[in-house]
């Protein structure tokens, strides 16, 4: 009887230190043991699919740009698969709050607003709204906009900025449906990022940039309940800037970098 009780003590002891050497396994920082994630091992990541050529959406499904881009480059450096989710802009920061998403990597705009809901990382790039018009239009510059009919997309901080000089505020879905209703006679004018209108008059929009009205920074947004993945994304952020990877993808898209905060 003795022998039985030593021996199941042995087994017990045993037991334990093999599970105690599983737990060190599966304890190095990866995966769910690490970070909060919506999927075990992987970085969900939201964008619109709709804000061409920072995301866009393919025949199957599939989004791609400069958005998904770089999410992916931040999801190799935390060691993790992407995971792609196309969702609407105006609830994307809504998904990250509450989890159903790890992050948006959608060109978000670091507002006061916006961060009472999530926390954001340091800038991936530097933007500014900007006026669009057709060419034959007098408009230059955001006092000449007053009681006009202007065009942004909904969820954006754009129509915080068209509200200051009219009630006559049009939304559309993202951007460049905006832009595309602008070039076919619709509206006075549309407010949005001057990198977008630049896209959309290189692809034959009948518009015109005016006055920029501003600068910005785009950040990723993560949930406040995931401190470590936010330091660990602000991580992938600085390796993926020194080591040239944000440039590259921004003259890859855009002919120029964006990544380098303006002076």
């Amino acid at each position: 009887m003795k022998k039985f009780s030593l021996w199941a003590t042995m087994l017990l002891a045993f037991s334990l230190l093999l599970a105690a050497c599983g737990g060190s396994d599966s304890g190095n920082g990866e995966g769910e043991s690490k970070y909060d994630l919506a999927e075990s091992d992987k970085f969900t990541f939201a964008s619109s699919g709709e804000f061409a050529p920072f995301s866009t959406t393919d025949a199957s499904g599939e989004m791609s740009g400069f958005d998904i881009e770089v999410a992916e480059a931040v999801a190799k450096e935390l060691g993790l698969e992407p995971n792609q989710e196309k969702f609407k802009f105006a609830s994307i920061v809504e998904g990250v709050k509450t989890g159903r998403f790890d992050a948006a990597v959608a060109s978000h705009t670091i507002t006061d607003e916006r961060k009472k809901a999530v926390d954001f990382s340091t800038p991936y790039y530097y933007s500014g709204p900007q006026i669009f018009t057709r060419p034959d239009s007098d408009i230059q510059t955001l006092d000449d906009l007053k009681g006009k009919e202007i065009a942004v997309s909904k969820g954006s901080t754009y129509a915080k900025t068209a509200k200051e000089v009219t009630d006559q505020i049009r939304v559309y879905d993202s951007d460049v449906t905006a832009l595309e209703a602008l070039s076919k006679g619709k509206h006075d004018a549309v407010i949005t990022d001057f990198v977008t209108g630049k896209e959309a008059i290189g692809k034959g929009f009948k518009i015109e940039a005016r006055e920029l009205l501003g600068r910005s920074e785009q950040a990723i947004a993560v949930s406040k309940e995931n401190e470590q993945l936010l330091k660990d994304i602000n991580k992938a952020l600085e390796t993926l800037r020194e080591d040239g990877t944000l440039k590259e993808l921004s003259k890859k898209y855009f002919g120029e970098d964006i990544t380098t905060k303006p002076e």
